[in-house]
């Protein structure tokens, strides 16, 4: 990866808005020479070709933008003519439709015609990938002759059919696409007609869309090759990323959402919400038009799926899902240029003579319920009412292409719309001119540059669009005539151009016709000013530059996500686990409680589940193989939980091992009595103070609650509103520091979801020395322990657990006591790299020997002892603690649970997993305990 080291550097400036600095110090050079030719090879081949304003119903990813058939062609012969020229980086784009269209003419033979899309002209000017474009023909090929041959045809302008069946394409693309999730995302909810129905057709058309979707993910991994970037797009797609990473983890997926995405209240309605979420979460690079759109997709993750919101993105478990916003733009110089082209002025020429004497206003639109063409022309006529004098003056010419003309509800807006120009233009029309001239059509490229020239005013009142680039197209054409562009604010465009343009809520009728009369009498100083500032933006943030700066945020991505794997554990190598424990004489196994022996948060499900989740129950799953493994005379089990001692007695208390509560500060084997290992200096004075803070953010914040324990209290607000409880957390921070803990000896330590005070040094590390010697005190070793597992969901702060455990000292040298190893100087670590199992992937700095820790402690004075013996028990002897251990560096397993940050040597994905490797200790012990001459053979007393 070109700049890694500029890169690493800037790792910690990534905002949610794409780096367009570091997209170009990770590009390839291209010279201005180049860009130059490109835009002369454009201006060659864009001739007469029709531009169409694309509707879904063909699977354009920009449903508002206007077709560049012509920039198809150009950016198909572009890749055709690259052959011969030096390896690129493949590039795999994703959408729904291919840009060109099928048409069969034979058995065996196909004609190609331009299809429409926008996204075709944005990659036209990215040079440094070879792109491959993977997508439906928009036609049904049943048999494997017309398959082939219709392959073969569009493999000649770099295009890989998916073939979908009449079925697929009526439940996915009309059903769940069109009819589902299209309408969502633009406000618009789900269908209401015949609501019980439409609920029992969502499954059947989901299921189908995933179905689809697979079918896409099958063609992208037959063409697939290591290093490919593959780059998906739109709402068609969501399941796409994750159907890719399933088959290749380290596949770079990006996608990329071309319609607004909507408020997580919106979102929440859809049925199958969290799936689609969860499925695009698997792309390494999310990107959005605006960064409203970015941020309502991360709040959907934190609120319906409970994950953690970063200014880079949503991160779960430690794995990270980057999200920006990318705005598209449009290749201007083609709209400058065009205006150049004497059959333009020529149609310039003409329309002014058409319009002289009257200010023109224009609008572009496909004739959708989003576009707001009822909302502005009725404000035009409240314009006309108030403005008398304005009648014979102003014109507006409505371009309205019809799409989906066989859904009644367009029908519906196709005569609502002719009706309200018909009255209109009968109440203030004239024998000679009217003022809306409304057309049911498209016009060609050359029209539309030349009316884009000549407009004095551009309305765009969207009610809702992704972005709306045919408000660029006409600020591209206005270098002369200057002219004034009233927005939407609810426009993806309005988050670029507010600044020049007057932005308008178009259901606000009121307001939109005094801007029309605001833009109309505007004085030239600041119409030039308002264009200005716009025509920079829109001649600067390019198609082209859009495309090259998500493919290279992409890439830099992927190199970010390479750092951060390094510091994540590999995973735990399960069979090496159990092979050494059956190989050992005198096991310990540490293991945590909470998302460590309970059940997976996704089991309960997140509706009803906070009283469940909130009384801890162990695994059902875990009863019989701890139950095995308790009673096995080599095994020690050690339960190290941060709850309190009832919640252990109520889960373990039928199994023979040891319970250690409150972090380790109260701890009993489960045929004894409690017993605290807490310091005697121990200064809990600040509880009573601390409860009061804890109490009061309790009422304030509803759904949250404390627990008061005997050595820590814990506020959890994992059930609040995640956004407010971060607040009242942060809250709750100042409160505690600049009062009741301001000089008290604690720690106070914060989960994901919660803030918990304790007293300084207990930690689950600090407590499991003790809680070795009173183990050792009540079973009488005869042996060292020689395995150790330890597996936990800790917080930070209790991970010293898992280095506790870690040796620090190379195996040849002799050991030394823990205390007096941090004031001496350690030697080099030597280090041990993984081999293709993986399995020893860790340090390996101190080994523990029992005899070499006796012959110190005999060899030494009470008084030197003192210095690193736990002095907390008069009755435990010299040589109990952490000097019975007799650990190899391979008979060491810490396991962090489903938490990727960890210092544990290992990980475990869920509690799932411990599940899995409890009872696969279980079962091989059983096993050499049954075929053992004398299984009673043991290491204890």
């Amino acid at each position: 990866m070109k700049n890694l080291g500029k890169l690493q550097a800037v790792l910690q400036d990534n905002h949610m808005l794409g780096n367009k600095e570091l997209r170009k110090s990770n590009r390839s050079i291209h010279s201005n020479e180049e860009g130059r030719d490109s835009s002369r090879l454009q201006a060659e081949l864009f001739g007469n070709d029709a531009v169409i304003i694309e509707g879904d119903n063909l699977g354009s990813p920009h449903e508002e933008e206007l077709s560049e058939g012509a920039a198809t062609r150009a950016f198909l012969d572009g890749c055709e003519r690259q052959e011969g020229q030096p390896l690129k980086q493949r590039l795999l784009v994703v959408a729904n439709r291919l840009p060109v269209s099928a048409v069969r003419r034979g058995e065996d033979s196909w004609q190609l015609e331009i299809s429409v899309g926008g996204l075709v002209s944005a990659l036209l000017g990215v040079k440094e990938f070879d792109a491959r474009w993977i997508g439906w023909a928009g036609v049904n090929v049943p048999d494997e002759i017309g398959q082939k041959a219709l392959t073969k045809a569009l493999a000649e302008k770099r295009c890989i059919p998916v073939f979908l069946d009449e079925e697929i394409v009526h439940q996915y693309y009309n059903g769940y696409c069109n009819n589902i999730l299209w309408p969502l995302f633009h406000y618009l909810g789900l269908p209401q007609e015949d609501r019980l129905a439409t609920t029992r057709s969502f499954q059947s058309q989901f299921d189908a869309y995933k179905r689809a979707n697979q079918m896409f993910a099958d063609v992208v991994n037959q063409h697939y090759e290591e290093g490919d970037v593959v780059w998906c797009h739109d709402y068609h797609l969501m399941f796409l990323p994750k159907c890719l990473k399933e088959y290749n983890s380290n596949m770079k997926v990006g996608w990329f959402l071309h319609t607004p995405f909507p408020s997580s209240e919106i979102h929440r309605t859809l049925p199958s919400r969290s799936e689609l979420l969860r499925s695009v979460l698997a792309a390494d690079l999310v990107g959005f038009h605006t960064y409203d759109y970015a941020r309502h997709f991360v709040s959907a993750c934190t609120r319906i799926l409970g994950l953690e919101g970063t200014p880079e993105g949503v991160e779960d478990q430690g794995k990270l899902t980057r999200v920006a916003a990318f705005p598209i733009g449009i290749d201007s110089d083609r709209f400058v240029r065009a205006l150049e082209i004497p059959q333009v002025q020529e149609h310039m020429k003409e329309l002014k003579e058409r319009f002289a004497g009257r200010k023109v206003m224009l609008g572009v639109d496909r004739l959708d319920m989003i576009k707001g063409i009822p909302q502005k022309i009725l404000a035009f006529e409240k314009f006309l009412e108030e403005n008398p004098n304005w009648r014979d003056k102003v014109v507006l010419l409505q371009i309205a292409v019809p799409t989906r003309t066989d859904v009644p509800e367009y029908q519906k807006l196709t005569s609502q719309v002719h009706e309200i120009v018909g009255r209109i233009n009968g109440r203030f029309g004239t024998l000679t001119a009217v003022p809306i001239h409304h057309l049911d059509r498209s016009l060609d490229f050359h029209a539309l540059c030349a009316l884009y020239a000549v407009t004095d005013v551009a309305l765009v009142t969207s009610l809702r669009d992704g972005m709306n680039l045919v408000s660029y197209e006409f600020v591209a054409c206005q270098a002369s005539k200057k002219g004034v562009l009233i927005l939407s604010e609810f426009a993806g465009a309005a988050q670029s151009l507010g600044a020049g343009a007057i932005l308008v809520n178009p259901w606000n009728i009121t307001e939109v016709a005094a801007s029309i009369g605001y833009a109309l009498n505007m004085p030239a100083d600041e119409r030039e000013k308002r264009h200005q500032h716009n025509f920079m933006y829109v001649t600067t943030h390019t198609s082209q530059e859009w495309a090259a700066t998500f493919v290279s945020e992409l890439n830099d991505t992927i190199v970010e996500a390479q750092l951060r794997t390094r510091q994540v554990p590999p995973l735990l190598p399960m069979k090496e686990a159990v092979d050494r424990y059956l190989e050992s004489n005198n096991r310990l196994l540490i293991l945590g409680f909470n998302a460590t022996l309970t059940e997976p948060l996704g089991a309960l499900g997140r509706r009803g589940g906070q009283i469940r989740e909130m009384e801890l129950k162990l695994h059902p799953d875990l009863k019989e193989p701890l139950k095995k493994l308790s009673d096995d005379p080599k095994t020690t089990i050690v339960v190290l939980s941060g709850s309190d001692r009832a919640v252990l007695d109520e889960n373990f208390g039928d199994f023979h091992m040891w319970l250690a509560a409150e972090n380790g500060m109260f701890l009993r084997l489960t045929t004894g009595e409690w017993m605290t290992t807490m310091p005697e200096n121990l200064n809990m004075e600040w509880v009573d103070s601390v409860k009061h803070v804890f109490e009061y953010f309790t009422e304030r914040t509803p759904r949250s609650h404390f627990e008061l324990r005997e050595t820590s209290l814990v506020w959890n607000y994992k059930y609040a509103d995640v956004e407010f409880g971060r607040l009242q957390a942060r809250d709750m921070l100042q409160h505690l520091w600049t009062g009741p803990i301001s000089n008290a000896s604690v720690d106070v330590v914060q989960g994901s979801r919660s803030v918990e005070v304790r007293a300084v040094g207990v930690t689950k590390g600090a407590a499991i020395d003790r809680i070795l010697g009173e183990i050792v005190h009540n079973k009488g070793l005869k042996a060292p322990i020689d395995y150790v597992l330890c597996i936990g969901h800790f917080l930070p702060k209790d991970e010293d657990v898992y280095t506790f455990f870690e040796p620090e000292l190379p195996s040849e040298a002799p050991s030394t006591p823990r205390a007096t190893v941090t004031n001496s100087v350690t030697p080099p670590m030597p280090k041990f790299s993984a081999g293709k199992g993986g399995s020893k992937s860790f340090r390996l700095n101190k080994q523990r020997s029992m005899s070499t820790l006796e012959k110190k402690a005999n060899n030494q004075g009470s008084s030197t002892n003192a210095a690193w013996r736990p002095t907390w028990r008069d009755r435990m002897s010299l040589h109990e603690g952490s000097s019975v251990l007799d650990l190899k560096g391979d008979n060491y397993f810490s396991c962090s649970v489903g938490r990727k940050r960890s210092s544990a040597r290992y990980l475990l994905g869920s509690s799932d997993d411990v599940v899995t490797l409890l009872k696969e200790l279980a079962e091989h012990n059983s096993l050499i305990h049954s075929t053992s001459p004398d299984p009673s053979v043991s290491s204890t007393v």
